[in-house]
């Protein structure tokens, strides 16, 4: 016998929300899991984009203190491969 090939996630939610999820699902005519899913990657990337935001602005600090300035993608690619 097979195994399942997806979990069982159960969350609770506010009675107004959980409606809110019903018709968003029943007007773009998906499943609440494909809601969910659509909104878990959708997380994800901005998490993604917040983590890049902040290393970006890590990098930035630390090339000017090492009297750099980054305007560019070539910048980064010479200061990168300085000897």
């Amino acid at each position: 016998m097979a195994g399942r090939v997806t979990k069982i996630l159960c969350v609770s939610l506010p009675p107004r929300v959980f409606k809110e999820v019903e018709q968003t699902a029943r007007k773009l005519q998906k499943t609440k899991s494909e809601l969910f899913r659509e909104a878990w990657e959708a997380y994800k990337s901005y998490v993604d984009e917040r983590e890049f935001g902040r290393l970006q602005r890590i990098a930035r600090r630390q090339a000017r203190s090492r009297g750099y300035e980054i305007r560019s993608e070539e910048d980064v690619d010479r200061i990168l491969h300085e000897r």
